[in-house]
């Protein structure tokens, strides 16, 4: 008898997902084998036909039996959630890309008043390398803040750094211009919103934030709301 192999895995190898949230997908009636609901703890022999719902069609597609990684840079706009389903009135990010890229995964997110570069993938080893924090991956943004950023409070983000919750956040900043409201926030890390918390406890508002930059990906004159094909690196 063939080996089976569990449905989750099936599903986190092409799709670029955890087995977590593979889980997720079958227990909300989102993946169909020949045709019927899969169930948790469902095992393949590998003949059988799996399909995935597309959340804005409305249509179950095809998972392929093989594996070809796919890696995009998005230039994501303002008003965007990186979601797969819309949230109120917002629309996802996934409504920017051809059908056939909407079963590929973001690699880490950006809040919906941000834009800049953000990455998608089926592959989750190259997701896992990009967002863990055991390998140091540089970010770039240009940040717009609502008054002028005092030098006593620039010197205690970049030199002391900032409670904020869940540890000290240190950022890199650069003036961009004489007024004191734009800088180039430069960090290693990705907690929740930890550019606007950043600023935040010191009393200002973030009104502008777009990542120009992932480890070794730049948007580069890439257009609001376009996306490249790139490559592994």
């Amino acid at each position: 008898m063939a080996d089976k192999i569990r449905l989750n895995k099936f599903l986190a190898e092409r799709l670029g997902v955890s087995r977590r949230e593979a889980d997720d997908l079958i227990a909300e009636n989102e993946v169909l084998i020949d045709e019927r609901r899969a169930v948790l703890g469902d095992r393949l022999l590998g003949n059988e036909t799996v399909k995935v719902l597309d959340n804005l069609s409305g249509d179950f597609v095809v998972v392929p039996d093989t594996v070809k990684y796919v890696y995009l840079a998005l230039n994501k706009p303002v008003g965007y959630v990186c979601s797969r389903k819309r949230q109120g009135d917002y629309p996802t990010i996934y409504e920017l890309l051809p059908k056939k890229y909407r079963q590929l995964k973001t690699v880490g997110r950006l809040d919906k008043d941000s834009s800049g570069i953000i990455l998608l993938t089926n592959d989750g080893d190259f997701a896992f390398q990009m967002t863990h924090p055991k390998f140091v991956k540089s970010k770039e943004y240009l940040v717009t803040l609502d008054a002028p950023l005092a030098p006593l409070h620039q010197q205690e983000i970049s030199d002391f750094g900032i409670e904020i919750g869940d540890g000290i956040s240190r950022l890199g900043l650069e003036r961009l211009n004489d007024d004191r409201t734009k800088w180039r926030v430069t960090m290693s890390e990705g907690r929740n919103r930890q550019i606007r918390r950043t600023f935040s406890a010191l009393g200002y508002e973030v009104v502008g934030l777009h990542r120009v930059r992932f480890g070794k990906y730049e948007l580069s004159g890439l257009p609001n709301g376009k996306f490249i094909e790139v490559t592994a690196a």
